[in-house]
């Protein structure tokens, strides 16, 4: 069964730093897609970053590259999201989640990803 449990949330000044985790199980990264997703309150859910197994690639979504760096560590079987120069504008409930299917990063952010772990919330304060 694929579980994934995401913490590492909480509350961060403008131009802070956080690092959220997802603990997964149940799987291993060389056969699934994993990213980061997040929803802001009355938005829709919006991908943020994840590698595809299809072209062993990161992806970004504009409005976090240059600041947010995914990275797993595969011997823990865990992924991680390094989020720096946070803004008000990222407050949100961050996801992880992961996918067996073969499609790009691209895909994989716009349509989303099979399994899902509990959100973490973040909260960048102005």
């Amino acid at each position: 069964e694929v579980q994934l449990v995401g913490s590492g949330g909480g509350l961060v000044q403008a131009g802070g730093s956080l690092r959220l985790s997802c603990a997964a199980s149940g799987f291993t990264f060389d056969d699934y897609a994993i990213g980061w997703f997040r929803q802001a309150p009355g938005k829709e859910r919006e991908g943020v970053s994840c590698f595809s197994i299809l072209d062993i690639s990161t992806y970004y979504a504009d409005s976090v590259k240059g600041r947010f760096t995914i990275s797993s560590d595969n011997a823990k079987n865990t992924v991680y999201l390094q989020m720096n120069s946070l803004k008000p504008e990222d407050t949100a409930v961050y996801y992880c989640a992961a996918d067996h299917g073969f499609y790009s990063g691209t895909y994989f952010l716009r349509y989303g990803m099979d399994h899902w772990g509990k959100g973490t919330l973040v909260t960048v304060s102005s």
